[in-house]
């Protein structure tokens, strides 16, 4: 779910004090990266899924609270930007064996239990790219999780992109419409794979990634409906880029890149490349104290939390 003690609203000298914490952290990670700080030797995968909440007649019940509530704090399940979303998380796996088809097996377990709690409060648990019974009603602030963060999100980026999002998808129908939240993005969920692998050997893997997203994506299709619209079959992709653009008119017509984007580039030696080219191009959204000292966490031979650049990545 990401940091909790999070501001959105930052004086200038604020502003000045995380961004030299970001700077920091990357310089940090940098000389970590060669060092026995990360694991080497062994790959592990791990994922996390996520889930509609519906009522009987398949629309969006709103009950992600109580149905947290109702799983008794399993620290399996969190909650995800709209109140009818759930996120369950799976453990890290050793990639070997018969690890996916212990995943298969956990999953099917924790969205059994999911399943089960919400049928406590009278919704069912319902996996797909996008809901299609969802309309734009449905995408209010009423219907956001109550967590600061989400809140403070939302905030940050209405301020940059003027106070509006635009979203225009043409596929069998055309779908063209403005709003005045983050919401539009609670519209798409999925399944997240997440793989932990050497620092040497990030460069060629995820190029690799990069190289067959298009031809995996293609055989797993599942979006064809946004708000009663007949858009791409994977409708997910245009939706997420356009839902959080936090770019103005000017910005726009300038062509500059919006902050979610599928890359554009393949990485020549290092994962600290990635950071740098989102920290050159991307302004803080959200900011927080910072209180660690990363070199002198390395001379003293620990290893730091590394908290702003994760927050500055995380958004």
């Amino acid at each position: 779910m990401g940091q909790q003690d999070v501001e959105s609203v930052m004086d200038t000298r604020e502003l000045r004090t995380f961004t030299k914490g970001v700077l920091a952290d990357l310089k940090a990670l940098e000389q970590m990266l060669p060092t026995d700080v990360f694991e080497r030797g062994i790959r592990r995968i791990g994922a996390e899924q996520e889930m509609f909440l519906v009522d009987g007649g398949a629309r969006p019940a709103p009950k992600a609270v109580e149905v947290l509530r109702a799983l008794g704090g399993d620290p399996a399940f969190t909650t995800e930007l709209a109140r009818f979303n759930l996120e369950a998380n799976l453990p890290p796996y050793v990639f070997g064996g018969t690890c996916l088809r212990q995943m298969e097996q956990d999953l099917l377990r924790l969205i059994t239990k999911a399943h089960q709690a919400a049928l406590t409060q009278d919704c069912q648990v319902l996996l797909t790219g996008i809901l299609p019974t969802l309309r734009l009603p449905d995408l209010g602030l009423h219907n956001m999780t109550p967590v600061p963060r989400y809140a403070q999100i939302n905030q940050a980026i209405l301020k940059l992109s003027g106070g509006r999002f635009r979203v225009r998808i043409k596929g069998t129908d055309e779908l063209e419409v403005e709003h005045d939240n983050v919401m539009l993005e609670a519209c798409n969920t999925s399944f997240q794979v997440h793989f932990q692998v050497a620092p040497e050997e990030f460069a060629n893997l995820y190029n690799l990634a990069q190289a067959v997203t298009g031809p995996v994506l293609a055989a797993a299709v599942n979006s064809p409906i946004l708000l009663e619209k007949r858009l791409w079959h994977e409708t997910r992709v245009a939706l997420f880029q356009h839902s959080v653009d936090d770019r103005s008119n000017a910005h726009r017509a300038r062509g500059r890149r919006t902050r979610v984007r599928f890359g554009d580039a393949w990485v020549k030696d290092s994962v600290v490349e990635l950071f740098r080219d989102d920290i050159a191009r991307f302004r803080v959204l959200l900011g927080a104290d910072v209180d660690e000292d990363p070199q002198a966490v390395l001379a003293r031979g620990e290893v730091p939390q590394l908290s702003a650049l994760r927050l500055h990545n995380g958004t």
